[in-house]
C-alpha cells in the first residue's frame, strides 16, 4: 500500500480529481496549504505599492492506493496538474505499514 501526496496549483484540483475518479480512485483528502520552492513567492502591486508574498497558495492531495495502482496514479496526477511553468508542484510516495477502517475494523488493502 502507498500514500501519495501531491502538492499542486489550486486551479488544477478539479482536473486532477476528475482524472483520478476516471481511473477508479474514489477517495482523497485535500488540504489548502502555502509554501514556496524555487519560485520563491510572488511580487504583486496593489495601489501603487509592491508587495512580496513569500508563501504561494497550493493544495495538497493525499491518496492511498494499492501498490499496483501507485505508478498509474502518479502518472495521472503529473499529466493533469502539469502546466509547464515553474511552481507546478511535487509528488511524494511513501509506503504504508497498515490501514484500519474505523467503521468496520477492516485492515490492510480491504480498508482502502
Amino acid at each position: 500500500m502507498k500514500m501519495i501526496e501531491a502538492i499542486v496549483n489550486p486551479f488544477k484540483l478539479e482536473e486532477v480529481k476528475d482524472a483520478l475518479l476516471e481511473m477508479g480512485v474514489h477517495g482523497m483528502t485535500v488540504t489548502e496549504v502555502k509554501g514556496f520552492g524555487r519560485q520563491k513567492g510572488n511580487k504583486e502591486i496593489y495601489r501603487g505599492a509592491e508587495y512580496t508574498t513569500d508563501f504561494v497558495p497550493k493544495v495538497k492531495i493525499e491518496v492511498f492506493v494499492t501498490d499496483n495502482l501507485a505508478s498509474r496514479v502518479i502518472e495521472t496526477i503529473t499529466r493533469s496538474a502539469k502546466t509547464g511553468s515553474v511552481g507546478d508542484g511535487k509528488i511524494f510516495m511513501s509506503d504504508l505499514g497498515s490501514v484500519v477502517r474505523i467503521r468496520t475494523g477492516e485492515m490492510g488493502e480491504s480498508a482502502l
